[in-house]
């Protein structure tokens, strides 16, 4: 497991995850710990794939899901710059 990979969380992984959720890994902290558990810091992503809060998760590595990347979330058309041009005074 690396930074950037997507994971579906589901019971299987914790039994915190009664509601699914989506994460993305920020870092993979290497605390010792029990076997086959995993300390994760990751983002949680809302329904457009954008983090909408950082979470410590303490996980069972064979209850992990990997994911493709979610779609990035639309980004609104480009501004264009403001034409400038020389002052009129009345």
């Amino acid at each position: 497991m690396k930074a950037g990979d997507v994971l579906h969380l589901t019971r299987a992984a914790s039994v915190q995850f009664i509601r699914p959720i989506v994460v993305r890994v920020i870092r993979v902290p290497g605390w010792t710990t029990y076997h086959g558990w995993l300390w994760i810091d990751a983002y949680q992503l809302g329904p457009q794939g954008d983090a909408v809060e950082r979470r410590s998760l303490f996980v069972m590595v064979d209850g992990l899901i990997w994911q493709d990347s979610p779609a990035p979330a639309a980004q609104p058309p480009a501004r264009r710059p403001v034409r400038r041009g020389p002052l009129r005074i009345r």
